[in-house]
């Protein structure tokens, strides 16, 4: 991979990065600080209805699951950017082969090649 090319990845996976803390601030500010009392006004320290306990369990159970998934994602950005930085990104950590150009547009943080990432996923079906 020539210097070019690494200067384009590295780009994307910025702005992806700073994608990912932006909707990440954003999700933390709206769904993780708040319940559905504070968003309401309400001061009293009791829900109104039995269902709007189970709402607002469930609204933060799926902001905690988006963080968590965002949150590695973020993970495998910052290690395409240490790839990039140890001269060893666009090339598969199993069989050391180039991954090709057209797999890094649609996931620039890919870690894998095409063959040895179906052979990751069969083995996690197994």
């Amino acid at each position: 991979m020539n210097k070019r090319d690494l200067q384009k990845f590295e780009k994307l996976l910025l702005k992806r990065r700073q994608q990912m803390i932006s909707d990440f601030s954003s999700l933390k500010e709206n769904a993780m600080d708040s319940t559905s009392k504070d968003n309401s006004g309400d001061l009293s320290s009791y829900s109104y209805h039995m269902a709007d306990m189970g709402t607002d369990a469930n609204e933060r159970e799926k902001a905690f699951y988006f963080a968590s998934k965002s949150g590695r994602l973020l993970y495998h950005i910052d290690e395409a950017l240490r790839r990039i930085k140890a001269k060893t990104y666009g090339k598969c950590q199993d069989c050391e082969e180039e991954i090709n150009h057209e797999r890094l547009e649609a996931v620039p943080h890919a870690r894998l090649c095409i063959k040895c990432k179906e052979l990751e996923e069969q083995r996690k079906k197994k």
